[in-house]
């Protein structure tokens, strides 16, 4: 049996907020709506169905793209075109049928096996982001319908450079708690507020170097042209020399 390769793809996952609590006729609603908003924004970013594979979750798509499509163009109809797409569907349904969406964008390698399954730590990483507790507390606090992070390399390669309509101050460093370890991206607009703040660990101060050797650690009353002058205490101790 052939091994199948890892084939190096963009990313895009999309999934709809709150989608169990409908009821069939809803979902089903919600369906025709989420997929007609994926395919309008990948074709006006270049991506035509040649060009991407997609996979279906039911309230969720995942989209293959080709590298040949530039993730400029992607990202920017990510920021631009989905959230209209989104408002216009938004506007005329009943509030019982209003689609929230949070959305990811990264990159990376993906083995398509014979059962037509996808494998891969990078989608299983991307998977995570879409999950995440931060992306879905910044959906559930804004109030548009529409959250987007995009992964450390998307961020690093994209979004740092300042393309045009890449407004690249508009995205956020968040960390993601994962079963394997926290993960970094980039969550575009405001971080939600019930988040906590990242941890910081005290400042150590450094030792000073001394002319023996000696490691200091405590108070210096004056050192001038690395000679010490006045008092010194030695680790806190009270000793003083």
């Amino acid at each position: 049996m052939t091994q199948p390769q890892p084939l190096f793809r963009t990313l895009l996952l999309i999934d709809t907020e709150r989608f169990s609590d409908r009821d069939d006729v809803q979902q089903g609603y919600l369906r025709r709506m989420l997929f007609g908003i994926v395919d309008r924004v990948l074709l006006s970013a270049g991506a035509d169905p040649s060009l991407r594979l997609r996979a279906d979750r039911g309230d969720a798509v995942m989209e293959l793209i080709d590298p040949s499509v530039p993730l400029t163009g992607l990202l920017r109809a990510l920021l631009r075109d989905a959230p209209g797409e989104l408002q216009a569907v938004n506007r005329l349904a009943a509030s019982s049928a209003q689609l929230r969406l949070r959305a990811v964008l990264a990159t990376g390698f993906v083995q398509i096996d014979e059962f037509d399954g996808w494998v891969g730590t990078d989608l299983n990483n991307a998977c995570r982001l879409l999950d995440g507790d931060p992306l879905r507390a910044a959906l559930r606090e804004r109030q548009d319908d529409y959250a987007l992070c995009v992964s450390e390399t998307v961020h690093s390669g994209i979004v740092v450079h300042g393309h045009q309509g890449i407004p690249k101050d508009d995205f956020h460093a968040i960390t993601v708690p994962t079963k394997n370890g926290p993960m970094s991206a980039w969550l575009h607009g405001p971080l939600p507020a019930s988040q906590p703040a990242p941890r910081r660990d005290p400042a150590v101060p450094p030792a000073l170097p001394s002319p023996s050797g000696l490691d200091f650690r405590g108070t210096n009353h004056g050192l001038v042209a690395n000679q010490v002058q006045g008092d010194i205490t030695f680790g806190g101790s009270g000793d003083r020399r």
